[in-house]
């Protein structure tokens, strides 16, 4: 299949990487050019100076890019993707962005007789490389059942959630309950160290019961090290919360925990830890 994609970063350069294995005739495209040809020298395909030109003649052309800004400028536009789409093409943006800025462009595609699906991802750059990314998705159906098999080279799960803006309405609340998560296991764990537990000792045994999660089983341990120069950064945390916080004042939904710790972010990216991972919230309960 001819596909183009958009944005070669942390988790847009591995999911074209699946892509670019599995054999496909794939074109690149990325805002920095000098990371395009770093890619295509590990990777092969071929980079591209627009993104219209990575879109041109493509049956599937994905992207991955940093807000709903960026996503604009890479679909509409003289030089943007939607301008060298054929008809009937899909467009799939795994950008994590508002469902405002979804619902706008599949309008927009729609006027192009182009599909577009909002197909936000969960599961990290470890995710992406492993090539066990989640996905929920919004749009056509039928654009879906075209694009699923080709996301299933990086993705474990790929699911429609319901038109257009409900992959990002997804992926908005499963940012909250990772907040909720994060902050949980932050104080659990200074609790533990507070308490002159073994903290690992205690990971190790609570991880076999009610409290288990995936960040527990994948941070937990990094926490208790300090260890954060890794993962999902505070910054993009940020990001993501606003514009759930934004969506809750929209559709009168309460996320008061939610809030707060968007505040203990804040507060992360004041000294200097926006890079760090979302985990860093441990070091505002303990000295690590």
């Amino acid at each position: 299949m001819k596909l183009g994609f958009i944005g070669l970063g942390v988790m847009g350069g591995p999911m074209a990487a699946h892509l670019a294995r599995a054999g496909h005739d794939l074109t690149v495209y990325n805002r920095t050019r000098s990371k395009a040809q770093a890619w295509v020298s590990r990777h092969g395909a071929r980079a591209v100076s627009t993104a219209r030109e990575c879109a041109a003649g493509a049956h599937i052309v994905f992207s991955c890019v940093g807000n709903d800004d960026d996503v604009r400028a890479v679909t509409v536009g003289e030089e943007g993707a939607f301008a060298g789409m054929q008809h009937g093409a899909v467009f799939v943006d795994h950008t994590t962005a508002s469902a405002e800025v979804a619902i706008e462009l599949a309008a927009a595609a729609r006027e192009r007789e182009l599909a577009f699906l909002d197909a936000p991802v969960s599961g990290g750059q470890s995710g992406a490389e492993q090539g066990i990314l989640t996905v929920m998705a919004g749009g056509d159906a039928k654009a879906f059942e075209r694009a699923q098999p080709v996301i299933a080279h990086y993705a474990r799960a790929v699911t429609l959630m319901g038109s257009a803006g409900a992959g990002q309405k997804t992926k908005m609340v499963n940012q909250i309950c990772v907040a909720g998560v994060v902050q949980g296991l932050a104080e659990g764990l200074a609790f533990a160290l507070r308490a002159g537990l073994d903290a690992k000792r205690v990971l190790g045994v609570i991880s076999k019961g009610a409290a288990t999660s995936w960040q527990m089983e994948n941070r937990g341990e990094t926490m208790v090290d300090g260890t954060f120069d890794f993962g999902f950064a505070v910054d993009l945390m940020r990001k993501d919360l606003r514009i759930a916080m934004e969506e809750a004042r929209a559709n009168g939904a309460e996320l008061p925990t939610t809030a707060l710790i968007d505040q203990f972010y804040a507060k992360l990216q004041k000294q200097g830890h926006g890079r760090l991972d979302t985990s860093s919230l441990m070091k505002l309960l303990t000295d690590r």
